[in-house]
């Protein structure tokens, strides 16, 4: 599936709704556009302001929850694309970025971060292929054992 304008519907066919976006922690915007791109900012797995997966891999925190994690993180940056331009104007994935806090020798952070690209492919077949980093880290705000940013380009109009 690569029509743009099919988006929210492939979204409802998935059975999936989009939360509200998550009002900033701090002086910055959910997600900022320039020229053909959409920028979000770091993506925590929130429901209703409350953190869902805090912790690290490989101490306590699973690599399948944290992929869920992942997928909500997701969802959420979605969520900041679409308030901003609208999700059907998404003419592709550009560029996924994911942390993982990371216990001392865990080592599967691109595990963990394919939650978010598995459900980009879901949502926008071909057009959700990106270049992505999954990268450990020691911290991550909140305590959340996920965070995610994207890059998507969209175009002028629906």
């Amino acid at each position: 599936m690569n029509d743009a304008s099919t988006w929210t519907a492939r979204l409802a066919a998935l059975d999936l709704t989009l939360p509200p976006v998550a009002s900033p922690a701090g002086s910055y915007l959910p997600a900022v556009q320039t020229g053909a791109h959409v920028y979000t900012s770091g993506q925590l797995p929130l429901v209703d302001g409350a953190t869902t997966c805090i912790g690290k891999l490989g101490e306590g925190v699973s690599v399948e929850d944290a992929a869920q994690a992942a997928r909500l993180c997701t969802l959420n940056g979605l969520a900041a694309v679409d308030d901003l331009v609208g999700l059907d104007r998404i003419v592709r994935v550009v560029k996924v970025v994911g942390f993982v806090a990371s216990g001392s020798g865990f080592s599967q952070q691109p595990q963990v971060i394919n939650g978010a690209s598995d459900l980009l492919a879901e949502i926008f077949g071909t057009a959700g292929q990106h270049a992505r980093s999954a990268i450990g880290v020691a911290e991550l705000p909140r305590n959340s054992a996920v965070e995610v940013e994207f890059v998507f380009e969209v175009s002028e109009s629906i």
